[in-house]
């Protein structure tokens, strides 16, 4: 057993010291109250169990954002990833949304993916915020680099803020080389697009303890019908 544990720990990569993410909440457009927290470790299952039905819609690239999320949880929670966060948005406890990403030294970030169960009230855009906000406010971070997999993470990310282009660089994600938030970006994009305010009531943080699935028929129905949504 200890030539096995000494075997998997020369396979983990080195971690820095990654302060958490403070759960906030957000009001959304539908009045309801969106916690947003981090996802430790042992939670992950239940967010690959959500992802898995998805790994068959194709709709606004449904298919390869689960496929590379499901991969990248799945890395994470075997500790063969670097300095990868996990954060999950959760309406009375019902997983709405989740998003990724990596540091990749102490000045940089690495956005991953953004992925939205419960549409047409902006989560994604508020989980992607949330997202820069811990690189940015809590890591101490100068810059991000992003990609966007869909059309509708382009006008999200790329338009929204604005992001600059950084096309010496190549994405960790492949695909088109990298966009760049700075730090500056960022400050002048937060009074527009980051919400939600700390500290979190013991009530809503309570709600928010365990994640629940909404069921499988219920995500596929909500992430293919006609309303437009962000992933």
């Amino acid at each position: 057993m200890a030539k096995i544990s000494e075997l998997e720990a020369s396979l983990r990569p080195p971690a820095m010291d990654m302060p958490p993410y403070p759960p906030k909440v957000i009001t959304l457009a539908s009045g309801e109250k969106m916690v947003v927290r981090q996802v430790e470790r042992e939670e992950i299952p239940t967010l690959l169990e959500a992802i898995y039905p998805l790994l068959w819609v194709e709709r606004d690239f449904y298919d390869i954002v689960g496929a590379r999320l499901f991969g990248e949880l799945l890395a994470y929670k075997r500790y063969r990833v670097k300095d990868e966060y996990v954060l999950a948005g959760l309406i009375d406890g019902v997983l709405a949304g989740m998003v990724n990403g990596r540091l990749v030294d102490e000045k940089t970030g690495m956005s991953y993916h953004t992925l939205t169960i419960r549409r047409g009230l902006r989560v994604g855009s508020h989980l992607f915020a949330a997202k820069m906000e811990y690189h940015i406010e809590h890591c101490g971070q100068e810059e991000v680099l992003i990609v966007a997999e869909s059309p509708i993470g382009f006008r999200r990310w790329m338009i929204e803020y604005p992001l600059e282009k950084r096309f010496e660089v190549q994405h960790e994600l492949g695909g088109v080389p990298s966009w760049v938030l700075p730090k500056e970006t960022y400050y002048n994009a937060k009074p527009r697009l980051v919400s939600g305010t700390r500290p979190v009531s013991e009530e809503l943080l309570k709600s928010a303890e365990t994640i629940v699935l909404p069921g499988e028929e219920t995500v596929v129905r909500q992430v293919a019908g006609e309303k437009e949504g962000e992933t």
